[in-house]
């Protein structure tokens, strides 16, 4: 039980007891622990109390909450590198594990809106939309904007399933020189939302991707939306290549 004379705070005593419930296999990876309110009762303690508690677990990757579900121990979670030289399904794959990627905006050329993220804003690029699955779970949503003059044609061709960063090297026989990333949180509504299957308050991993090539200075932007539950995505230091 909670020691209240102790000097080690409430929330961290009660962190360490779940800890030792986890690792005792008393809570196995995937499993639910029980709900704020029976804690608090429990212990008879607040659920604010609880709530932090429970927050240094998450904090530690120990826990996660779903929305609408509640808190569950974390399974072993496999690294995605984001910036794989074979690209994000190339990354998958090395994993051992089978993604399906579903076209959901053909490769078009569109005028592109006013952003001054998009290196395209208030240009034309080649746009199409994507989402990958793994066991028809949502996992990554991708906007990507492509260069109108350096991948000409590439609205002619089929990339479901295809690796886009295999098509632009042997189509197109480029590969990128170098790149930048930036990450931060985000929250989807509309039909972002509805194709990773989250709702508005899910925060999602959004990264902003440029790379470069030769004959033009961010010739590839994308815009990749993450689910985190299933997957850790990494990012690994050298020579970037777009997927």
């Amino acid at each position: 039980m909670l020691n209240p004379q102790s000097p080690i705070p409430l929330y961290h005593q009660l962190a360490d007891i779940l800890l030792g419930w986890i690792r005792s296999g008393q809570y196995p990876p995937g499993s639910r622990i029980p709900s704020e309110h029976s804690l608090a009762a429990t212990f008879h303690i607040g659920r604010p109390t609880v709530r932090q508690g429970i927050d240094i677990l998450i904090r530690k990757r120990i826990l996660m909450r779903r929305h609408g579900s509640g808190t569950y121990v974390r399974s072993d979670q496999t690294e995605i590198d984001l910036l794989s030289l074979g690209g994000t399904i190339a990354a998958f794959h090395t994993k051992g594990i089978s993604v399906a990627t579903r076209i959901l905006n053909p490769t078009a050329l569109i005028q592109v809106d006013s952003d001054t993220d998009n290196p395209f804003a208030s240009q034309q690029a080649y746009f199409l939309t994507r989402l990958s699955q793994v066991e028809k779970a949502p996992v990554l949503l991708e906007h990507i904007y492509l260069h109108p003059t350096l991948f000409a044609g590439i609205d002619a061709l089929n990339l479901t399933d295809q690796s886009l960063s295999q098509v632009v090297e042997e189509r197109y026989y480029l590969r990128p020189t170098s790149g930048r990333q930036t990450f931060r949180i985000a929250y989807l509504d509309g039909e972002k939302a509805q194709h990773l299957g989250v709702s508005p308050t899910t925060p999602i991993l959004l990264v902003q991707r440029y790379l470069h090539f030769v004959p033009a200075q961010n010739a590839v932007f994308s815009e990749l939306f993450c689910r985190t539950e299933q997957f850790v995505f990494a990012q690994t230091l050298g020579g970037p290549a777009h997927d």
